[in-house]
């Protein structure tokens, strides 16, 4: 497991270049943070530069999806075809000194947004309007809470634990800041505070210009759909319901068909799939992470597809648990590949690539539509109301357009195993155990015996705060059982 230790006290802000393929450019430091900042121009180039943050191999370029998944039960490593890699994730197998590397990574965007925040007063000159300035503030303030959203779910006990310590919600660059924790519900509400601030201040057809992918930039539905998911870990069900049907009605989005999520061949075999899209501009996706080669923080060798695939690394490969919930007329099955050179095995397809076919240039869906129908669902179910909508209503959406059986009467344990097929090797499952409060059970599985299964609750669902941070800031308090 790579480490990356970078105090909050000592952060220092990388921005970025900007233009028609800003996603891929590399870190500008031949100015200052004072001339770079001190104009519109500068800004803006610096908050589409905060983006390329997100293909980091510690976010969504890769470990942050793939240690979800091998630690929640859907993946497994096969040991026949491995190389090594995975290990600590699969076997829960953490320390201070061997953790996830995303704390450091995360508080870099944090920063880099709250940066960008402290500069755009008096700015609007010129051309330059009140609406633009507040457009680039909605962008940070949503990389904002999302960073600090998965923050929290990897460092801290799920919502429900509202004593426990989560993390230091940020708002500040100054250097000499040493925060504690806050607590779970403190960071939940700032997580909230921001994203409504957000969807206050943009421009409602905001779309950032010259951007490589549409999907990739904040837009209001993509902070909407944020607030649903924030609001579903949060327990609120009505207003998780409420802004799930705000995207659900947004005509820009429309549900994946069976023929569109998997692409047939004459005998049946899946020939490529929606995630191998280069640019996703219809469709389920409400926010992704846009995959380049030519982005300065691209993992490459390392990304998620060479890691899930057996023609790459392999170490990722999907367990039968997994696999053997979807029936034969699922086309969701067909989203797994088993080679004739490893029958039994299976490994997601949903990071194949692009076009392209290289393994370093996958897009990383975040938000999508297919997650809005079953947070709106879970919430009815818990008491929200929402007129026209049912749960049974919400699950024949996804089931009729994956060839799946309905479900006619659900309760939870139908919600819960629909999103775990629906949204499998997308990075939810694992969290969706925390903040439900089920332990995790594996059948399929190949590695230590110790943490074969992990109860809930147990110290091991928040993640050690490596060491480092915790030498550089003595204000942060360790997580217990490490």
């Amino acid at each position: 497991m790579k480490k990356i230790i970078i105090s909050i006290a000592t952060l220092t802000i990388i921005m970025f270049a900007g233009c028609n393929e800003y996603l891929i450019e590399k870190p500008l430091l031949d100015t200052s943070d004072v001339l770079l900042l001190s104009n519109y121009d500068g800004l803006n180039k610096s908050t589409a530069g905060v983006y390329t943050y997100m293909s980091h191999d510690s976010w969504y370029g890769a470990d942050y999806i793939l240690d979800a998944e091998m630690r929640s039960g859907n993946g497994k490593r096969n040991l026949d075809y491995e190389s090594g890699r995975a290990i600590a994730a699969y076997n829960w197998n953490y320390s201070p000194t061997s953790t996830s590397g995303f704390w450091g990574v995360g508080y870099k965007v944090i920063f880099s947004a709250n940066k960008i925040m402290e500069n755009l007063e008096g700015k609007d000159v010129g051309e330059v309007t009140e609406q633009d300035l507040n457009n680039l503030k909605a962008e940070c303030l949503f990389l904002r809470a999302l960073a600090h959203f998965d923050l929290v779910k990897l460092y801290a006990q799920s919502y429900n634990s509202l004593a426990q310590l989560g993390v230091p919600y940020v708002k500040t660059t100054d250097p000499e800041y040493k925060p504690a924790r806050n607590t779970v519900k403190e960071v939940f509400a700032f997580i909230i505070e921001d994203l409504l601030e957000a969807e206050k201040i943009i421009a409602p057809t905001y779309q950032r210009k010259g951007v490589s992918d549409p999907k990739a930039t904040v837009t209001l539905p993509a902070i909407q759909a944020l607030l649903s998911r924030a609001y579903l870990y949060s327990g609120n069900w009505q207003k998780c319901a409420d802004y799930a049907t705000k995207v659900i009605n947004n005509k820009s989005f429309t549900m994946w068909t069976a023929d569109e999520l998997v692409k047939l061949d004459k005998d049946g075999k899946a020939v490529e799939n929606i995630y191998t899209v280069d640019v996703h501009t219809t469709g389920e996706v409400i926010f992704e992470m846009y995959g380049s080669a030519g982005n300065s923080n691209d993992p490459y060798w390392e990304h998620t597809q060479w890691m899930t695939s057996f023609e790459g690394y392999g170490d990722c490969a999907a367990s039968l648990d997994l696999v053997n919930l979807y029936k034969d007329d699922d086309v969701r099955r067909k989203l797994f590949k088993s080679p004739d050179k490893a029958p039994g095995l299976f490994w997601t397809s949903k990071y194949n690539g692009k076009l392209k076919r290289t393994p370093d240039v996958n897009n990383t869906i975040i938000l999508r539509l297919s997650e809005m129908y079953l947070n709106r669902a879970e919430a009815l179910i818990n008491g929200a109301n929402i007129a026209g909508a049912s749960a049974v209503s919400d699950l024949a959406m996804i089931t009729s357009n994956r060839n799946a059986e309905a479900y006619t009467s659900p309760g939870p344990n139908d919600v819960y195993l629909e999103r775990r097929k629906e949204l499998a090797w997308e990075g939810h499952w694992l969290f969706d155990l925390s903040r439900i409060g089920r332990p995790l059970t594996r059948v399929d599985y190949s590695g230590e015996a110790t943490n074969k299964d992990v109860p809930y609750p147990s110290d091991k669902w928040a993640l050690p705060i490596s060491q480092g941070e915790m030498d550089a800031n003595p204000n942060l308090e360790p997580n217990p059982g490490y």
